[in-house]
């Protein structure tokens, strides 16, 4: 059976997500969001930074959320969340599957470190007010692809568990304008999703 090493409020919701939207078996070894449980001996073990999420499966261990998406597709895909290489909508799926580490994450980053991570006597303003300027910016596009489509490609695929779930970060910290409507209806749906709401509340 599939294992994953999950800490909540991390990247590992969205494996999480990406299981229960397969319907796929799996188990959850639940640590702390914490240097105590992510930096022990025993997880470095699992990911020699000591970071989430970590997937096993059998003789195989592999790290990065992405990755791992990809991984349980290709080997325990169970009908999809993916189109076909030669079906029109790959292109996309392979561009807005990307675009959440290589765009909007890496400013995330940022806002969580200036916000949560540091103490306050080192957090700074201005760097915090760039990344969330940076991250409202890289939403443009993707509220405009959503314009005439519920999803992003069309139909609900893994590009939405890697993209939505960033998305739905992005909402929480405030850098989701009100005029970016359909990424706010897009919200919406994503929220409504029963695997969803399943990976969320994960604690």
């Amino acid at each position: 059976m599939l294992k994953l090493h999950f800490a909540p409020n991390s990247r590992a919701g969205r494996i999480v997500w990406l299981l229960e939207e397969l319907g796929l078996p799996y188990e959850i070894n639940k640590m702390a969001f914490h240097p105590e449980a992510l930096k022990s001996d025993e997880h470095r073990q699992r990911h020699p930074l000591g970071r989430v999420p970590v997937l096993d499966d059998g003789d195989v261990s592999i790290y990065e959320s992405g990755a791992i998406v990809e991984y349980i597709l290709e080997r325990h895909k169970n009908g999809g969340l993916k189109p076909a290489v030669e079906a029109p909508e790959f292109p996309a799926y392979l561009q807005w599957f990307h675009y959440c580490e290589g765009m909007t994450m890496p400013p995330i980053n940022t806002i969580v470190v200036h916000t949560l991570i540091l103490p306050e006597e080192r957090r700074d303003a201005t760097v915090l007010g760039q990344a969330q300027r940076l991250l409202t910016k890289s939403l443009v596009p993707v509220n405009e692809t959503l314009a005439e489509k519920d999803y992003l490609i069309g139909d609900f695929s893994a590009a939405d568990i890697m993209l939505g779930h960033s998305v739905y970060m992005s909402n929480r910290f405030g850098c989701v304008t009100d005029d970016m409507v359909n990424i706010k209806a897009y919200i919406e749906r994503i929220e409504a999703r029963p695997a969803f709401q399943t990976a969320i509340t994960m604690k």
